[in-house]
């Protein structure tokens, strides 16, 4: 089976986030499928392509997996009009590839909703191929729920999705709520299947601790590690109130690091200054092979969001996943599914939004009772290897995709 596969954020292992899409063209060509993966081309994409100056993009290699990577750079930093335009660029793009190019089924994944494009095009102009739309959030319940009052681009967004999930011959959703909200959308026929981000117990694996060498942590500090993008949908003003809530209490042992960049970093770094926040430490991103060799040592991983419902059942961060391989504790500061295995599983701690003094109230505890540090790590290793490994998932994103194509052809 050829697939012609479509992410614009697409990432290796040398780049700065999650590997999904990597990891599952990886798994279809260990099964003898052949992958053509479209993507832009940013510097955090970890990508080394020879240029192909006919085409206007670059194409090579990357472990066995066919990479176009159109010259379209990303930034988390840019404003909504800049990467609107970024999204819609790499989908007119994308039409263009999915309407000549040779291939037995069209996969894509979102974000953005865009993405959705080339399948609808290809199913519109009768090409007649597979099409399986994979949904990472829901669109537009989110972009309304962070602020987002535009009219048109809201209605855009609602019609752009009415068509991906009439035209899609199956969809995969990241997390529960992502699940039912497609199927309240999708024709009654249409096959679902939740597959959730998972854990790559390759690169991320519980190792001996060590001492975390960077600038401002002291032998015996309870590190508190971030590690991902500081945009308007992290919320990671809510880190900044607990470390003000911690400067209080005197509790100087309890330092936070965060690793990644965002359009709100700048000004996160100027609210640390101005509230002599010494206790928040701020670095650059990291490729997902360097984060692997730091969480072990960090003590605990947070998983933090702006307190919107929709992303309560609606979210499958990446970083939270790492963090169970690592075999660390995790802290959260939104309910949901994931503060329900947070929870349930003895593997962290789960405290309400908008909590800064009850999630000071959990750092404090996990600093003073290191012996439920480790046991809370042992739970979290424990449920990544019990439910959420990523060959297991790669292999059922494969078998659905073999399902799609072969019910395609009976047809």
């Amino acid at each position: 089976m050829r697939v012609l596969y479509f992410h614009q954020h697409f990432t290796t292992p040398d780049g700065s986030s999650g590997t999904r899409s990597y990891e599952f063209a990886r798994a279809l060509v260990r099964r003898g499928h052949h992958v053509t993966m479209v993507c832009g081309f940013s510097a955090g994409g970890g990508l080394n392509l020879p240029v192909d100056s006919r085409r206007g993009w670059n194409r090579g290699d990357v472990d066995g997996i066919d990479v176009i990577a159109l010259p379209l750079a990303y930034s988390n930093r840019d404003g909504i009009a800049k990467r609107s335009w970024l999204f819609l660029r790499f989908a007119l793009r994308g039409v263009m590839i999915a309407l000549r190019h040779d291939y037995d089924l069209l996969f894509a994944t979102s974000t953005p909703l865009t993405a959705a494009l080339p399948g609808i095009a290809m199913k519109l102009f009768g090409r007649g191929k597979p099409f399986v739309f994979e949904v990472r959030d829901l669109w537009p319940e989110l972009p309304r729920a962070l602020g987002m009052k535009n009219p048109i681009l809201l209605g855009g967004m609602s019609l752009l999705e009415w068509l991906a999930y009439r035209c899609a011959d199956a969809c995969i959703g990241l997390a529960p709520g992502i699940v039912d909200g497609i199927k309240k959308r999708a024709p009654r026929d249409r096959i679902v299947e939740m597959i959730p981000n998972g854990c790559d117990f390759e690169l991320f694996t519980p190792a001996k601790r060590g001492p975390l060498r960077l600038p401002g942590i002291k032998p015996g500090d309870f590190v508190a590690g971030f590690t991902g993008a500081h945009g308007v949908a992290n919320g990671l003003d809510a880190v900044l109130d607990v470390a003000a809530e911690l400067k209080r209490r005197d509790r100087a042992n309890i330092k936070f690091v965060l690793f990644g960049d965002g359009k709100c970093k700048d000004g996160l770094v100027v609210r640390a200054k101005r509230e002599e926040l010494s206790n928040v430490l701020f670095f650059p991103p990291v490729s997902k092979t360097e984060i692997a060799v730091l969480t072990p040592s960090f003590d605990c991983g947070l998983q933090i969001l702006a307190d919107v419902p929709a992303f309560y059942y609606g979210t499958s961060p990446n970083k939270f996943f790492d963090y169970l391989s690592s075999g660390l504790p995790v802290v959260t500061n939104y309910p949901g599914w994931l503060a329900d295995l947070i929870s349930g599983k003895g593997c962290g701690r789960a405290v309400p939004p908008r909590s800064p003094a009850l999630l000071a109230d959990a750092l404090c505890y996990l600093a003073d009772n290191r012996g439920v540090v480790a046991q809370c790590g042992v739970n979290a290793r424990r449920l990544a290897e019990a439910e959420f490994g990523r060959p297991a998932l790669a292999e059922r994103f494969v078998a659905m995709l073999n399902r799609v194509y072969a019910d395609g052809r009976s047809m």
